[in-house]
């Protein structure tokens, strides 16, 4: 059974249960970065702060996954997110220059801080940390390169990617008509979501051995962090807003039903072969966690999601992930390989949140919001030209489409 509901009620619609659970899927990253046995700026240490043996293998164990749930959903998330405001005929001009104010500017302030506190030592020379501050650094095979100055970065390269590609992408998607199409190429881009884990298990070599994961440094870059990989992650998000927006939900698939799901295929992830518990094991209850999230704000339906305080964490969501890299990886090297009884370790953790909640709050106050306000709209048109095409005195309804949080980004 599809949803009833309509599209021009699903085009009106916020989404606020979406903006809140974009900090579970931050938070997931920083459980997961918190419980590394090595950490991914050298000399590698452990990140991982408990001293008891038992506890400390729990603790990796049991997040193990948890950053690749995390990414994954924040890649469908961009998909479905763009798809849902995009309006036809915008400008692509306008369309990315919102998108590249939206992430270069914290990325510019992080890259800053980790090259001061830390990377500036480490990297070798400009084709080091060039390609990072350029965002196109995941297109190299080198960890000296990919994972360089501010690790968490990393996702950024397959972000601008995508923006480059929406405009293009969503032109054919539009297009699409009726539940086969739609489901079809959804079913498709987990195939190839597949395929590339088979690619890198099978024909991408094995050899040497990463120094952070259990498999080869060529296999992790072309499984993980190449960006054309990631596509498939993107592509599903933009079609699951089509089929939202179309009414084709399946009513049966609610919020509870999808957070079983999650439950279930992290379960899998942590027992499947590494390179599929990347995005394989979990993309279904992925897109059915966003999908069923999005049609509940679509119908009006009440979720603690929603509540102002949830839509503020996942308003600085963006900046908790990314100041990571210096709230844990550096901070962390401060206290040297020392590690902690279980009350010390705690309070080791809950400092690491705290200070990436500040680091995140600190970037969408005083460095997102800003650079958004005063870059993002194309100026005024001056008097003459407003004269020469003047505007119509009510705009189309589905020009004025409200967004939440979760569209805007």
């Amino acid at each position: 059974m599809a949803s009833t509901t309509s599209s021009d009620a699903a085009k009106r619609a916020k989404l606020p249960s979406l903006t809140g659970l974009r900090f579970f899927a931050a938070l997931s990253v920083f459980f997961f970065h918190s419980s590394l046995t090595d950490s991914p700026i050298p000399p590698n240490a452990p990140i991982n702060p408990f001293a008891d043996a038992g506890i400390a293998d729990w603790f990796a164990t049991a997040f193990g996954k948890a950053g690749y749930l995390g990414v994954s959903f924040f890649f469908v998330l961009s998909g479905f997110v763009l798809a849902w405001a995009a309006k036809p005929g915008e400008p692509v001009t306008a369309f990315l220059r919102r998108r590249l104010l939206k992430i270069f500017p914290n990325h510019i302030v992080v890259f800053a801080a980790a090259m001061v506190l830390f990377a500036g030592s480490a990297v070798t020379g400009v084709a080091d940390w060039l390609p990072n501050l350029l965002l196109i650094h995941t297109w190299w095979p080198q960890p000296t390169v990919n994972l360089s100055v501010n690790p968490p970065s990393w996702s950024l390269g397959s972000e601008l990617l995508f923006y480059m590609l929406f405009p293009a992408l969503i032109v054919p998607i539009r297009r699409l008509r009726g539940r086969t199409a739609l489901w079809g190429w959804s079913a498709a881009m987990i195939a190839g979501m597949v395929a590339v884990q088979l690619i890198a298990t099978h024909f991408v070599p094995d050899t040497p051995k990463s120094t952070i994961t259990p498999i080869s440094g060529m296999q992790f870059w072309f499984g993980y962090l190449l960006p054309a990989g990631r596509l498939f992650e993107f592509v599903l998000g933009i079609l699951l807003a089509r089929i939202v927006l179309a009414g084709l939900w399946p009513r049966r698939v609610g919020f509870g039903v999808s957070l079983a799901l999650t439950v279930l295929g992290y379960a899998a992830a942590l027992v499947a072969p590494f390179q599929y518990g990347f995005v394989v094991a979990t993309i279904i209850p992925v897109a059915a966690l966003i999908g069923a999230t999005a049609n509940a704000d679509v119908e009006g339906r009440t979720t603690f999601l929603r509540s102002r305080p949830m839509v503020w964490l996942g308003e600085v969501s963006f900046g908790f992930y990314l100041v990571q890299g210096v709230t844990i990886f550096y901070l962390r090297s401060l206290l040297g390989e020392h590690t902690y009884s279980v009350p010390v370790a705690l309070l080791v953790i809950a400092g690491f949140f705290a200070a990436s909640l500040l680091g995140g709050w600190l970037l969408f106050r005083f460095v997102e919001m800003p650079a958004m306000r005063r870059f993002g709209r194309a100026r005024p048109r001056t008097p003459s030209t407003a004269t020469q095409a003047p505007a119509p005195a009510h705009e189309p309804s589905g020009d004025r489409t409200p967004v939440s949080a979760a569209a805007r980004d």
